[in-house]
């Protein structure tokens, strides 16, 4: 890759010396430590899109010589960000169990730390950059230890650079698409002692059949990955690739899987959800169909996250009315009520086309909760378009939404616009919206009471040890006394009080009426 080792020379100050390079890989010695680059991520190769075929592989194994790796020794991955990423820890799990590590929860212990990252905040990055400074004089005291940095912010080519600038001790930097190359990788880092950088910028291929380690009732299934969107203020498209479906009987047997092991409630995982299916072309199969197909399957819930509006269709909102396993509650990110700010995001709908989306999601589906990601202060956002976005808020009445003040990242386009709004109007707007939606939470809420509402019971409470705690199919977080041997299981719960984020209740043995 000599095109990068011309690149990377000019971030160091006479601390670099280039080893040996070809088509490749390069090496080079940084602060007198050996550097292999097999690929690192460059955005403008991660812009392209191309029409070529992903192939699904499903020879994947792991060879018998490694098997015992890891024997006798324990591994801790840290996760930041969404489920797509806690999903990619449940396979990095699954993988170094394959190799014999077993987990801890010890950074003292361990003998591999990982750092799943997530790049779509600048203050995501910041957390990540803190935790891996704290790691050095872990890393110092023990020299055989393994600190690798995988997931998102890997993806991106300023954060590599400053990772080889700044934090010599990190071992591994690997991105999204080659998970799978984790047991090779973390073979050479500790076989050769060098710091090994292998980061894809054009996605590969889908490879199935990867271990997969899960606990709990509750299960994630990637139905697909990457995205083609390309909204103004957003790194996935760069960082996860371009969109590629699973194949649906993969799904579907993955799912079937998960539902004879036990399992209550699965989550069907993508950056653009309701995409999937767009890149086949030899089936005509959209996510309605495979939503049909989930109905079919015996597990007790299914939810999916995230859906982009551009692609809700009306066969999706008739599937979804029929119920059953599939849940009321719809996650349906808005980002602004503003037409105008809207067409700046390249979100390509307007306030007018989502607003009858949701007058169509409600008629079908009466007892739907929607919940929403909202962004304040992006640039050129006016008094005027701001409160666009709190009366949209008001009008959809959006149980709970996750809310942000607009932060660049830089390769989008949105990051080379003029950012003319005052921090402190950021703040002020990010406030009022914030109060605006525990007004329309408490609402919300203040409507179950009284109800009987099925609850999954995920454990006992966080914050009270004789209490209950657990998911209603809307995602309302319900506490409620009861033996701890129901954990696990789905159990009806009438409500009797009512906080902002939260409900109360009591078990009940029998109830005709589940409503939420």
């Amino acid at each position: 890759m000599s095109k990068d080792a011309k690149d990377y020379s000019q971030y160091f100050d006479g601390s670099f010396k280039l080893r040996e390079q070809d088509e490749s890989h390069t090496k080079f010695r940084l602060n007198g430590r050996e550097v292999h680059v097999h690929s690192s991520p460059d955005y403008k190769d991660g812009k392209t899109r191309g029409k070529n075929e992903i192939e699904v592989h499903y020879d994947y194994h792991i060879p018998e010589e490694m098997r015992s790796f890891g024997q006798g020794k324990f591994y801790l991955i840290t996760t930041y960000g969404c489920q797509m990423n806690e999903h990619d820890t449940e396979t990095m799990r699954g993988l170094l169990e394959e190799l014999g590590y077993r987990s801890t929860d010890s950074r003292e212990q361990a003998d591999v730390i990982l750092l799943n990252t997530c790049a779509i905040r600048e203050n995501a990055e910041d957390r990540v950059f803190g935790e891996i400074g704290h790691l050095k004089p872990l890393k110092l005291q023990r020299p055989g230890l393994i600190i690798g940095v995988c997931g998102c912010m890997s993806q991106e080519e300023s954060v590599v650079h400053r990772i080889l600038q700044k934090h010599d001790h990190v071992d591994m930097i690997f991105g999204t698409h080659n998970i799978h190359r984790l047991p090779a990788l973390l073979q050479e880092a500790y076989y050769s002692k060098e710091m090994v950088v292998e980061v894809w910028s054009k996605e590969g291929n889908i490879i199935e059949n990867l271990p997969i380690k899960r606990e709990g009732m509750k299960a994630w299934v990637n139905i697909m990955y990457g995205c083609d969107k390309f909204c103004t203020y957003c790194i996935v498209p760069f960082t996860r690739g371009k969109e590629r479906s699973r194949r649906p009987q993969d799904v579907i047997t993955e799912v079937r899987e998960l539902a004879r092991q036990g399992f209550q409630e699965v989550t069907l995982l993508g950056q653009n959800v309701n995409a999937y299916g767009k890149d086949f072309d030899d089936i005509e199969y959209r996510f309605g169909d495979l939503m049909e197909d989930m109905r079919k399957i015996d597990i007790p819930r299914v939810r999916f996250t995230t859906s982009h509006p551009r692609d809700f269709d009306d066969h999706l909102i008739e599937v979804l009315a029929k119920g059953g396993n599939l849940v009321e509650h719809i996650h349906l990110p808005v980002q602004s009520g503003s037409t105008e700010i809207l067409k700046k995001m390249s979100r390509k709908y307007t306030r007018e086309q989502y607003l009858e989306l949701v007058r169509k999601i409600k008629k079908a589906i009466p007892h739907s909760l929607l919940t929403s990601d909202i962004i304040v202060g992006f640039p050129g956002e006016t008094d005027e378009q701001f409160e666009d976005t709190m009366s949209l808020v008001r009008e959809v009445g959006f149980a709970f939404a996750f809310s942000f003040i607009y932060s660049p990242r830089v390769g989008t386009p949105a990051a080379d616009m003029e950012d003319n709004v005052p921090e402190q109007v950021k703040k002020e707007r990010l406030y009022r919206l914030n109060e605006l939606i525990k007004e329309m939470s408490s609402k919300s809420n203040e409507a179950c009471l009284g109800q009987v509402v099925e609850v999954l019971v995920e454990g006992v409470s966080k914050n009270n040890t004789e209490m209950l705690s657990g998911r209603t199919r809307t995602n309302k977080l319900v506490h409620f006394a009861g033996p701890e041997h129901l954990c696990g299981s789905i159990v009806q719960v009438k409500i009797t009080a009512m906080h902002t984020w939260f409900l109360n209740g009591n078990l009940v043995a029998d109830s005709a009426s589940i409503v939420v």
